[in-house]
């Protein structure tokens, strides 16, 4: 048995999929897991070298030129300045997202509300604090129950959707009537697709949103997605600095601390635009060509789905997650079914578009060739 109650890991339940997808004489196209496949930009790579002689151990607070790039990171997104107290590295997002609320005093008893539609380490986060999870729809504040925290994600994982300003206040202004607090997962913020999203994807500690008052206000952001590092586990959390002074004493006496090296990298890494511009085209086109031929078949990308590296997937006529699985499996093509996402995701795919172009044309193909419904 699983301690704390914690489910099985989802991603388990995938391996028959897998098994028949990598059996296509063509080869898989996976596109289930979101994981960079293109080249650490050269400028990052150099700085992790230069720094690689580090025989001290680094600090969890992180190094100024870290703090100091980061802060720059926040100025560029509208974002309070926290100053250096407020901002710390983290050994990626996902360590990040799971510890935050043990580190933040939730209890057993207490309850975490998460996105009803998400990623499933929100979840676990709450499991592993003893409390309970409890599902809601982010757009609707009013309809939640009393919770000690409140986990944000913008722009959505699985479903690619964006909060607005006035939506992320209307959560902010819930949180500060009950004294809860609220931590933001914003790691696919650089990756806008439609709309407003292309040029702006809003932070919950844009001074819109906070009204430059982060009390209770935690964003936390990767740079695996805009920088190809998630091997670097390169991450940062940026926000109220009372609450950051408290997760960094708990990180303290649990040792996690940011290699010295990675630190640099990151610190070159979040002033540097260009770069991110680069990648991001490179994920536009991607996303332009899987999206032409899923139409053929007959599917639809879900309308608010206009960020993010994931098209999220539908067919009006398939209620069943694992259905669609299996149809793109017969292809050789392997996705996420949205059964892994919560209640109200089934009936949808998550289709990455992490893969390299020529797999991402492959997979388009046979979709096209496939016709209606696959064939």
């Amino acid at each position: 048995m699983l301690p704390l109650a914690l489910p099985d890991f989802p991603w388990n339940a995938l391996a028959p999929a897998k098994e028949r997808a990598a059996s296509h004489p063509e080869g898989i196209c996976d596109l289930s897991v979101g994981t960079p496949v293109d080249p650490t930009p050269d400028f990052i790579r150099e700085a992790l070298c230069q720094a690689s002689d580090a025989p001290a151990y680094p600090q969890v607070i992180g190094t100024e030129e870290v703090r100091e790039a980061i802060l720059e990171w926040g100025r560029r997104r509208g974002m309070v300045d926290v100053g250096l107290a407020g901002v710390i590295p983290t050994i990626g997002s996902k360590e990040a997202v799971a510890w935050i609320p043990l580190m933040l005093g939730v209890r057993p008893g207490d309850t975490v509300l998460v996105p009803e539609v998400a990623y499933p380490t929100y979840d676990i986060a709450a499991r592993l604090a003893g409390a309970q999870p409890i599902p809601v729809d982010l757009r609707r504040p009013e309809s939640w129950p009393d919770a000690q925290l409140v986990y944000v994600n913008t722009p959505g994982n699985p479903d690619g959707s964006v909060l607005t300003v006035p939506q992320l206040r209307a959560i902010r202004e819930w949180a500060r009537a009950r004294g809860a607090l609220v931590i933001s997962d914003e790691c696919y913020a650089a990756l806008g697709w439609e709309g407003k999203a292309v040029e702006e994807v809003p932070s919950l500690l844009d001074v819109r949103v906070c009204d430059s008052d982060p009390s209770g206000l935690i964003v936390l952001y990767s740079l695996s997605k805009q920088s190809n590092l998630a091997g670097y586990r390169a991450a940062l959390a940026y926000g109220d600095p009372a609450l950051i002074a408290q997760i960094v004493e708990v990180r303290k006496h649990a040792g996690l601390m940011v290699p010295t090296p990675v630190q640099h990298a990151m610190s070159l890494a979040l002033v540097d635009e260009s770069h991110v511009a680069q990648q991001k085209e490179r994920y536009r086109k991607r996303r332009e060509r899987l999206i032409a031929a899923i139409e053929t078949a007959g599917l639809r990308n879900d309308k608010n789905s206009i960020a993010g590296l994931y098209l999220w997937v539908s067919h009006p006529s398939i209620v069943d997650s694992w259905k669609l699985v299996d149809l793109f499996a017969r292809l050789g093509i392997l996705v996420a079914p949205g059964d892994f996402y919560g209640e109200a995701a089934k009936g949808h795919v998550r289709v990455a578009l992490t893969a390299s172009d020529e797999r991402i044309e492959a997979a388009a193909k046979r979709i096209e060739t496939a016709g209606p419904f696959f064939g």
